[in-house]
């Protein structure tokens, strides 16, 4: 353990910059969640319509909790927010201690640190102080926002170390993948996975009869019943398995050699595929598996928007404080429901875009593009091939976005014909998508050190206006500034090609503009 205090305090300094935003983002969920849904639901009369309307509803309870949560407005709260917020909490603990393990070690930064005064259990034993204080954090700030928006300190308090047990579980469970796996990717990925299987268990139990619930550190989380009987005896679920996978993580540390996993990583073909003969196919190479990812995940969150669109009627009917949220108001319901959920599922498209293209930063800064670029790979083409995911990839995360959320609303309405209906309205965004795909690009070009910032602000100002334009009372000129702006709210308003083409026009011209800049500077900058 020799160094731990020296590797924690270096750990903090490289996050310093990451965490508050991850911090950041946790809080702002709650906020907005906890002041909308206190104006929405704020009597008991508006609370038993909710639970009349979403009680017999399998679609909302799988994608949000348990009922009986909704014995409260603040467990009305938890149930809107808390598979959300345990998600983010979870991908922070689990990139936290992915970076500071696996991640230097297959970079060769752990063999320096070893070279030095550092035992062998230092930086993992750092790395999980760091999420543990992470976390700790985490719980302390949702309970502070919790309780300063009105709801009981006491509840706040719960849903706050609910919220930080749940991120103690995915450190330990991601400390033990990094001894287990080679490199990076397979650690995130087998975490990734578990994430998305304690979703799914959770759903299946708040839909069933609640047992698969317990198999989940999401269903553990929401077990407590923040506001609506404050348990706080599920918590020692996430402890113990925190304890369990922690010990199990440092004896499989003194099991395995330095640099390696348990599990060996297999041995490629002697001789690479005709797809890596291209730029393009080692783009795609190396992201095909975080593009599967994005599809399956948006065309399921399109199934679950779906699900509801028939019911939707009923459930402004007993709630019509909802219109104001709806784009169309209470005119033509159902379709301002649609519009309103296919937007947001694309701007989940273009933080997908974001994340596909800046892959060409990170290929640059990890020393990798060099060796691609000093062949006959121009950089034109080695921009393009990743720029080709991107471009493509966001063309079928929208897609999947309208195919999912057309067969189901498809089922409930028995109308197969909302099917290429939905997939045409999920398509209208594609150019507005891009363009914010051609705002990272634009950075990367010419601002390569803060391309990461930028494009993540361009993302996040056009959420900001596309969900909150009305609340915040934004001018007309800061609204216009969002290409979603720009795009026709179908099916409520009817297609207008001339805006999609000029969006499109102006991404044509910042990709260029943003391949003139990655000319102009040097490689590695």
């Amino acid at each position: 353990m020799t160094g731990t205090a020296n590797l924690l305090l270096f750990f903090l300094r490289r996050e310093r910059r990451s965490l508050p935003w991850w911090l950041l983002g946790a809080a702002v969920l709650l906020l907005i969640q906890s002041t909308q849904s206190q104006n929405l639901y704020g009597t008991a009369e508006d609370l038993a319509n909710l639970r009349r309307t979403i009680g017999g509803n399998t679609a909302v309870i799988a994608m949000s909790g348990p009922t009986q949560l909704l014995d409260s407005i603040g467990g009305e709260v938890v149930f809107e927010i808390f598979a959300f917020l345990a998600i983010v909490i979870a991908l922070m603990n689990m990139f936290v201690v992915g970076r500071q393990t696996r991640a230097d070690e297959e970079a060769g930064r752990a063999e320096l640190l070893r070279s030095v005064r550092v035992g062998r259990r230092a930086p993992l034993a750092a790395a999980l102080v760091l999420a543990g204080l992470a976390d700790l954090s985490a719980g302390v700030l949702v309970a502070a926002v919790a309780a300063g928006t009105g709801l009981p300190v006491s509840g706040s308090m719960l849903l706050g170390a609910a919220v930080a047990a749940v991120g103690l579980t995915f450190a330990a469970l991601t400390a033990v993948a990094a001894q287990v796996f080679e490199n990076t990717r397979a650690v995130y990925g087998a975490v990734g996975s578990v994430l998305g299987a304690a979703y799914a268990l959770r759903a299946a139990g708040d839909t069933g009869d609640g047992t698969l619930s317990w198999l989940s550190p999401i269903g553990w989380g929401q077990r407590t019943f923040p506001y609506a009987g404050d348990r706080w005896w599920p918590l020692l679920l996430p402890l113990a398995a925190t304890l369990l996978l922690i010990t199990l993580a440092v004896a499989l540390l003194e099991r395995r050699d330095f640099g390696a996993g348990l599990v060996p990583s297999r041995p490629g073909r002697p001789t690479a595929s005709a797809a890596l003969a291209n730029p393009f196919g080692l783009a795609w190479r190396l992201q095909r598996s975080a593009l599967a990812g994005w599809v399956a995940g948006l065309a399921l969150l399109g199934v679950a928007y779906g699900s509801i669109g028939n019911s939707i009627e009923q459930y402004v009917a007993d709630n019509p404080e909802i219109t104001q949220f709806l784009p169309g108001g209470a005119q033509s319901i159902v379709d301002s429901y649609l519009a309103l959920t296919v937007s947001v599922s694309a701007l989940i498209a273009a933080a997908y875009g974001v994340t596909s293209v800046l892959r060409v930063r990170a290929e640059e800064t990890s020393g990798r593009a060099e060796p691609v670029l000093a062949t006959a790979t121009s950089r034109f083409s080695w921009l393009a091939g990743h720029l080709s995911v991107a471009l493509a990839g966001t063309a079928l995360a929208l897609l999947a976005i309208g195919f999912g959320e057309g067969a189901a609303y498809a089922m409930t309405v028995s109308d197969p014909g909302q099917v290429p209906r939905l997939v045409g309205v999920a398509l209208a965004y594609l150019p507005a998508v891009w363009l914010v795909v051609a705002v990272a690009v634009l950075a990367i070009g010419w601002l390569p050190r803060p391309a990461a910032v930028v494009a993540w602000v361009a993302v996040a100002y056009c959420a900001v206006v596309a969900l909150f334009a009305d609340s915040f009372d934004l001018p007309g000129w800061a609204q216009r500034a969002s290409p979603f702006a720009h795009t026709p709210r179908v099916p409520l308003d009817a297609l207008a090609v001339t805006p999609l083409l000029v969006v499109g026009l102006i991404a044509v011209t910042l990709l260029a503009a943003g391949y003139a800049g990655l000319r102009r500077r040097d490689i590695g900058y």
